[in-house]
């Protein structure tokens, strides 16, 4: 398909939870720093999150690659994480409790410098500057070599969090509201420590804390109002005699952009309006209304704005963007702005767009030079992600993210099966649950035991689960002798109890906090209450068949092909598949997964598939895709398209390794890209996630290729047609549906670590066949017997047996390879006989 690399009109969402993974946090106080007159606990705040990333980070040579820091608030605590997708961060998390304060909401501000990465935060009574050493000179090599790496936080507990030129209290400045929730903290060019906090008449207090390294005093200054006479005027004389009955001006939102020698500070306000001042000079240089770019009525211009929030972006080339989300009674919007200077340092706003969104509730955006953000709650409290380019989209239209959902309510049982495996295996298949949820759950279980559960393996969490459910199942028994069906029955009621606590969990530790975007390298976060999650970019063939019909755009049918009947015919398609795909039911598409792993024709599964659907037909879906069919152009020809779209099988012959011709040190450092767990986690993650997606486009086009023959049968489709779907595609589509389910497959199987002694004796097995380095000889020992169809008897070797079973019918690359890594698996079980078959 044309320019199919280019498009990027939606995105997927990959939890960052590692399975085996409960973060430790060490635990610091920050004792009691006296009183600015404020009751401790007085005023809840909401939780918040934010995060940073090192100016670095996206550099080849910089220790901060794909390195950076996020961090959640909660009452009277912030956790601090530091995160490497390169390398393991050793002891990387810290949880700081201040004593009888409160955390503002999204109080925390990292800054760095060549020396040091400084992290700012704000309570309800106090400022604090935390000062750590810099990556880069805790690490001054170039090159990179270990598998892990000390955090910045490593020697937090050596700083001493009570000196007095780390911390301040608020004074008790007249017309600093004691409520407020707002704020911005920043480092200025000279060093010092700034800290804003809005005033009730509109201005902001500035405190600013001297240096680390230079002696000197706090201090506090206010912005004020440009017009002196408003301020007099605001602070003595009745607002019905000033003439005003507005609202007020205190602010909501504050933001700072730095320049060279001076920080200009924006505060968007409960008067709708925008305010900007210069730190350096204490002047308001401009104030812009709101509500002159935004359609409301009389009474809206008289209420007091809650709910505002205001971003900054800065590109060198284009300058400073500046985004304002105005919230409306049902109703919000965000203006688009790009600060102009004018003569006399003096400042305008040119209005660049104005979007409008639905009625969800806001939680947060971000802004860059060419796209809005944007993070919301919907009324069913599900997690909505979108973003849209706020200069090139004419048709409004915000781009779709689509988010992991939840784990099914409610799981269905089989006559079959037994309740604990499919509860278990439901609860412990990678991705699904993260391990903070099932531990919660478990200590609910163990009558609030918390101390037992908090450090356990995902197989050592699996067995303690598996044994609490079992505890309490038997221990609820009063009757020496029931059924079997009364058991099973018990059996189910307390699994499904267990689950539905570790989907209460999961669900609380999913809530989103906000986004978080590297401007170096455009990767994207969302902060949840739990863990974090990232956003990667869809492939176009996943796009088309997740994306809703009614959300389709002309720039969808550009991606797929210059020719626009050719696009027309893909669009269609993939309209067809997704209405066969929504019309699968549970057991029709377990049927086809079945039929996949036990090597019976997928051929055939999607004929049984396609009969059911024919017959249970009640909304006539069957008959709208036969009627979208007749529209198309060429189907075979389409389908080869998406089919082509699919194979990642080229006739080019990839370079293996690196090129040598690279110097030594960028080959070093190319070797430690994407080498931490997390990444290792996530590429698995976006592996499994895009062969899902693929396998279930290849099960539905198999269903579809089978109705193709049908109508070929009743005359609707031409012969040539007909022949041409038959010998062109319907004949690659069964392999890529086996090979995606196998990489499906591949990519929810646990790996453990082999123990030395079994690493021993394979050593010595290898060693008798006298293999050289080239690796020619793989092949030779081995005769043309095919593998048997039963699998070895130990545990450790399944899944290696599993994978040659799988690959064996349909695959014939790498051969002997595959008989080869059959003929370990048989010497480790012990069953040379087998192994020996395959070398005769």
């Amino acid at each position: 398909m044309a320019a199919a690399g280019a498009l990027e009109r939606s995105f997927l969402e990959l939890s960052g939870a590692e399975r085996e993974r409960l973060r430790r946090f060490r635990e610091f106080t920050v004792c009691g720093l006296g009183t600015s007159g404020v009751a401790p606990g007085a005023v809840k705040y909401n939780e918040s999150a934010g995060g940073f990333y090192y100016v670095d980070s996206g550099k080849l040579f910089a220790v901060t690659r794909n390195r950076f820091i996020h961090w959640k608030t909660s009452g009277d605590t912030v956790e601090l994480v530091e995160e490497s997708l390169d390398i393991n961060l050793l002891n990387d998390a810290v949880r700081l409790t201040f004593q009888d304060c409160s955390v503002l909401p999204g109080g925390v501000y990292v800054a760095e410098t060549q020396a040091h990465v400084i992290i700012l935060m704000l309570t309800n009574q106090s400022v604090h500057r935390l000062l750590l050493p810099h990556p880069s000179r805790m690490y001054r090599s170039e090159l990179v070599t270990e598998s892990q790496m000390q955090s910045i936080f490593t020697d937090i507990g050596k700083v001493d969090l009570r000196d007095p030129g780390s911390y301040q209290l608020i004074p008790a400045v007249p017309g600093l509201s004691p409520h407020t929730a707002a704020s911005a903290a920043w480092l200025s060019s000279d060093g010092d420590a700034l800290f804003a906090l809005p005033s009730a008449a509109g201005g902001v207090f500035i405190l600013k804390l001297p240096p680390h390294d230079r002696a000197g005093t706090a201090a506090v200054v206010e912005l004020k109002q440009s017009s002196v006479m408003q301020r007099l005027l605001t602070g003595w004389m009745p607002t019905a005699i000033r003439g005003e009955q507005g609202p007020s001006d205190r602010a909501l939102s504050l933001a700072v952009h730095c320049a060279e020698h001076d920080a200009f500070l924006f505060a968007l306000c409960q008067d709708h309006k925008l305010r900007m001042w210069s730190c350096k000079d204490q002047m308001c240089l401009m104030v812009a209304d709101m509500l002159e770019y935004i359609p409301v009525n009389r009474d809206f211009r008289h209420m007091a704005g809650t709910g505002h929030r205001l971003r900054l972006a800065y590109s060198p080339s284009l300058g400073l963007y500046l985004g304002a989300y105005v919230h409306a009674p049902k109703r919000g919007q965000f203006c688009i702005f790009q600060l102009v200077s004018t003569e006399n340092s003096r400042y305008s706003l040119d209005h660049i767009s104005s979007l409008f969104t639905s009625q969800e509730t806001l939680v947060d955006f971000t802004l860059t030079p060419t796209d809005v953000w944007a993070l919301w709650h919907d009324a069913e409290n599900q997690t909505i992600v979108k973003y849209i380019n706020f200069e090139h989209n004419v048709a409004g239209q915000w781009n779709p993210v689509f988010m992991q959902p939840l784990p099914e309510e409610e799981l269905v049982i089989r006559d079959d099966q037994d309740p604990r495996e499919v509860y278990v295996r439901s609860l412990f298949t990678p991705g699904r649950f993260i391990s903070g949820a099932l531990c919660k759950a478990l200590q609910i279980f163990c009558r609030g035991n918390s101390e037992r559960n908090l450090d356990l393996s995902w197989n050592e969490l699996k067995k303690e689960v598996t044994l609490a459910v079992e505890n309490e199942l038997h221990g609820s028994v009063t009757e020496y002798e029931f059924s079997q069906q009364d058991f099973r029955n018990l059996q189910q009621e307390f699994w499904s109890r267990f689950y539905a606590c570790c989907l209460q969990y999961q669900e609380a530790l999913s809530q989103p906090l906000a986004l978080l975007l590297n401007p170096h390298t455009n990767m994207l976060c969302l902060l949840k209450k739990g863990f974090l999650s990232f956003l990667l970019p869809t492939p176009l063939v996943d796009h088309l068949y997740l994306l809703p019909e009614e959300n389709f755009l002309t720039e969808d049918e550009t991606a797929i092909s210059d020719d626009v009947e050719v696009a027309r015919d893909v669009m269609c398609l993939m309209r067809c598949l997704r209405m066969v795909g929504e019309s699968v039911s549970t057991d029709m598409s377990a049927l086809m997964e079945m039929d996949c792993h036990s090597l019976r024709s997928p051929e055939k599964a999607a004929e049984r598939i396609l009969q059911d659907l024919v017959v249970i037909d009640v909304e006539n879906v069957m008959e709208d895709v036969c009627s979208r069919l007749q529209e198309m152009r060429n189907p075979a020809h389409a389908i080869g398209l998406v089919i082509r779209e699919m194979d990642y099988e080229t006739d080019v012959e990839m370079e293996m390794g690196s090129d040598p011709a690279q110097p030594l040190n960028v080959r070093m450092n190319l070797s430690q890209l994407y080498g931490s767990s997390m990444a290792a986690y996530l590429l698995c993650k976006a592996v499994h996630k895009i062969a899902s997606t693929r396998f279930l486009i290849c099960r539905d086009l198999l269903i579809f290729q089978q109705l193709l023959t049908r109508l070929g049968d009743t005359g609707i489709l031409g012969p040539g047609q007909l022949f041409q779907a038959q010998q062109e595609v319907l004949h690659r589509t069964a392999p890529l549906l086996l090979s995606y389910y196998l990489i499906k497959w591949g990519t929810q199987c646990l790996a453990t670590d082999v123990p030395v002694d079994t690493l021993e004796s394979s050593l010595q097995h290898l060693s008798v066949l006298e293999l050289t380095d080239s690796g020619a000889l793989v092949a030779n020992p081995f005769g043309k017997e095919q593998p048997a169809h039963h699998g070895p008897g130990k545990q450790s070797s399944g899944p290696v047996w599993d994978y040659i079973h799988l690959l064996h019918p349909w695959c014939q690359v790498n051969v002997g390879s595959c008989r080869f890594m059959l003929g370990r698996c048989y010497l480790i079980t012990g069953e040379e006989h087998k192994a020996s078959r395959l070398w005769a």
